[in-house]
């Protein structure tokens, strides 16, 4: 009877407590944190570089750049360009004034042509002289002019010679004195050793110009730049130097023109490291556009930035770089939405993909996203998107 009384009463509170094991039920599923949200990547084949690039930012240089000055001090009386305007090589820029060697070169002149009609002059009377001693010696011969005579005749016709070749070594050195003179007014002119444009003048008319002494440096009169060939120097870490040759391609991106890079190809290779205090040691490298901007405007100056590439594997396996965990592990998710750990080996790697030879297979999926912390091996995650690696 007692058993008959617990048991009408269990079930009469069985409703209850099946009521309330659904309340908690119900409440779990509802309020349970939500499944993990990651990123996959599909594992596919495609081309891995391995890269190279500068640790601070490199410069865009011309080929050809002189920061000129006349080789004479003195005050600029004629300054013939102006600032961004083109030049021709040979093109006069600059002229100082040069009016007292402009007097030594016509004294010079004058000096020239007194000595040239002295010249002339001394070698009439060297001819007249000769003429006189071959008759003396015919006279001689027939007894009219005693020895004495024909030697006096001859004596003055050889003095008279010496004169006239006197005359002519006044001439040469009349000729060396304007060549002084025009070496002198050389100096005083600056002209365009090559096509450029002036991109900078730091003298005005009727200011004096100094060249540099040795040692102290001074502003260059005129700043010439050959902007028809341009070159990125960039340093590059001394660690990374060795995996650098002459002719490899390289992607050249500059700051002030955005979302674009440029093919490249390293021109030269410095044969020393840089060594600067308190920085890395670095070793300069140029590297060549091979088809320079056109729409653009490339200025020398700009900031930029070079990747080197010194090794590639095409059509191998490969996965976004991001997605690789300390130990060269990746997460892979399953069929079943469980994250399983996987250890993989690594081939050429860059900032973007690195190169799988073992541990994934094509087709495999990975996780992408891995700054959350509830992300790990043995959890299940829900998909957010899907990408390809490409």
């Amino acid at each position: 009877m007692a058993v008959s009384q617990r048991r009408n009463s269990f079930l009469k509170i069985l409703p209850y407590l099946l009521a309330v094991a659904l309340l908690i039920i119900a409440g779990w599923y509802f309020t349970r944190p939500p499944l993990p949200r990651v990123q996959l990547i599909t594992v596919g084949r495609g081309l891995v570089e391995a890269t190279v690039s500068n640790t601070r930012a490199g410069t865009v240089k011309a080929c050809r750049r002189a920061k000129l000055s006349a080789p004479s001090g003195g005050q600029i009386s004629h300054l013939l360009v102006k600032k961004g305007e083109r030049v021709k090589t040979g093109q006069i820029l600059l002229e100082l004034w040069d009016q007292d060697l402009q007097a030594q070169e016509n004294l010079a002149q004058e000096q020239l042509v007194t000595a040239q009609t002295q010249a002339k002059q001394a070698c009439l009377q060297a001819d007249l002289a000769e003429q006189e001693a071959g008759r003396a010696r015919q006279l001689q011969a027939k007894g009219f002019i005693s020895v004495e005579g024909m030697d006096q005749k001859t004596s003055n016709a050889r003095v008279a010679r010496a004169g006239c070749d006197a005359a002519h070594s006044q001439i040469e050195q009349s000729r060396s004195r304007i060549q002084a003179a025009n070496a002198g007014l050389d100096r005083m002119v600056l002209k365009a050793p090559f096509d450029g444009i002036v991109a900078d003048i730091s003298g005005e008319l009727g200011e004096y110009a100094t060249p540099s002494p040795p040692g102290i440096p001074t502003p260059p009169a005129i700043d010439l730049i050959d902007d028809s060939c341009l070159f990125v120097s960039a340093p590059i870490d001394e660690v990374d130097a060795a995996n650098i040759k002459a002719g490899q391609s390289a992607r050249i991106t500059l700051d002030a023109i955005k979302g674009k890079s440029f093919a490249g190809r390293v021109k030269r290779i410095a044969p020393y490291v840089l060594e600067l205090e308190k920085q890395a040691r670095t070793v300069e490298v140029e590297v060549d556009f091979v088809k320079p901007p056109t729409t653009e405007n490339l200025l020398v100056g700009y900031s930029a930035d070079v990747e080197i590439v010194h090794a590639s594997h095409d059509n191998v396996l490969r996965i976004p770089t991001q997605a690789l965990l300390e130990g060269h592990r990746v997460l892979l998710y399953k069929a079943d939405g469980v994250l399983e750990e996987r250890s993989v080996t690594t081939g050429l790697a860059n900032w973007n993909q690195t190169e799988i030879t073992s541990g994934l297979n094509e087709g495999d999926r990975i996780v992408l996203t891995l700054d959350q912390a509830s992300v790990k091996a043995g959890v299940k995650v829900k998909p957010e998107t899907e990408n390809v690696v490409k």
